[in-house]
């Protein structure tokens, strides 16, 4: 295919959390354009070698990475693998999170820090690792991934809520800093996103948005992917909701 069929050819994207739902649907997104795709879990090696797999056969192009991504050394070591077998990393989304429900009277510190752990922590310490050879190309995106229930609020989730407010912070915080150097930083809030949920999802969000359907993975990927693009180099610092209309702000 020509350059402008595959505009993302050529580039490296790590997808962490990157095995099902919002997370696989991403990683699709930016291969079927031609990124390289580096598909991040902690565990789930059966079901990344999966993605990976369904990629390939696709004809495009993954490999798979097991990582936990609040860890400086684990996180550290992936990104050395993948520059030193693709040379770049030109896109990172920071999707991997834990969520999970619990009465804030009830809630211990540890489950406290485990959530921030995974979904603050992990953020801060995959974008420092990637963003100096982002920095030395002059050209990166970043992508966090956040949650609604940061700007509704929800009972039960003091922790998910805490941690996904966060992540709008370190967003504005980071693309403020890195946007002379070609690296744009952006949040993309989800809405009610349909299908079957992790057993750490909680119960979700009731009843339906005003567009009148729950969304699918591919109403979030298509967004990430449209950010990643050439065209989209002059939007960052933005939080973006894609919830049809159960949020606006």
């Amino acid at each position: 295919m020509s350059a402008h069929a595959r505009p993302l050819e050529g580039q490296v994207a790590i997808v962490t959390g990157g095995v099902r739902r919002i997370g696989k649907a991403m990683a699709m997104a930016l291969a079927r354009d031609g990124a390289t795709v580096v598909i991040n879990a902690l565990r789930s090696k059966d079901e990344a070698e999966q993605t990976a797999a369904e990629i390939i056969a696709a004809g495009g192009r993954a490999m798979v990475h097991l990582a936990d991504v609040a860890d400086e050394a684990q996180v550290a070591a992936m990104v050395d693998r993948v520059l030193k077998e693709t040379g770049r990393i030109d896109i990172l989304i920071n999707n991997a999170a834990i969520r999970g429900e619990g009465p804030f009277l009830e809630m211990t510190l540890a489950q406290w820090h485990h959530v921030m752990r995974t979904i603050l922590d992990g953020a801060f310490v995959c974008s420092r690792a990637v963003l100096p050879s982002m920095v030395a190309q002059k050209h990166g995106r970043i992508i966090n991934i956040g949650g609604v229930s940061a700007h509704l609020g929800a009972a039960a989730r003091a922790h998910v809520v805490t941690a996904k407010s966060g992540l709008t912070g370190f967003t504005r915080g980071l693309a403020s800093e890195f946007a002379s150097h070609g690296v744009t930083v952006n949040c993309i809030v989800p809405g009610k996103i349909g299908g079957q949920r992790s057993h750490t999802s909680g119960k979700g969000i009731e009843g339906a948005p005003p567009v009148g359907r729950e969304g699918v993975p591919d109403d979030v990927a298509g967004i990430v992917h449209h950010l990643c693009l050439p065209a989209s180099s002059y939007i960052t610092g933005q939080t973006i909701h894609v919830s049809g209309g159960l949020f606006m702000p």
